[in-house]
């Protein structure tokens, strides 16, 4: 199964774990595959450096770039073209859309309620 996973999904993975880090596990095991843009994992270089998530990445012995390099790793990249304004109420996450569409994948996982409130109006094909 191909996924696109928020950068809010992936650093909620690794610090509180839960049904994202579940997904972290798939992903490790094989059983889905994460994909991931430039744009998006400079997204996810930007939340990762946050003041308010150094004392929860210290305490597990991450740094952002261990988990940039391990990510990176275990998503596969491809290139995303920009798209059309999707998202009227942020539209940098016009990139998870975007890379979504690009890597044919079959589900975008996310907690940002300015995708969660979109209605789906294409399905990427199987």
């Amino acid at each position: 199964m191909r996924v696109v996973l928020d950068a809010n999904v992936i650093v909620s993975g690794l610090i509180w774990g839960g049904p994202p880090r579940d997904l972290l596990d798939l992903a490790c095991q094989n059983i889905i595959t994460p994909y991931t843009s430039a744009v998006l994992l400079d997204e996810l270089a930007e939340v990762l450096s946050r003041e308010k998530f150094a004392a929860h990445l210290a305490a597990r012995n991450l740094t952002p770039n261990s988990i940039m390099r391990g990510y990176a790793a275990l998503a596969r990249s491809i290139a995303a073209q920009v798209i059309v304004r999707t998202v009227p109420a942020d539209p940098d996450d016009d990139a998870v859309i975007a890379c979504a569409l690009a890597a044919k994948a079959n589900l975008i996982v996310t907690g940002d309620s300015d995708l969660l409130s979109l209605t789906p109006s294409r399905k990427s094909p199987s």
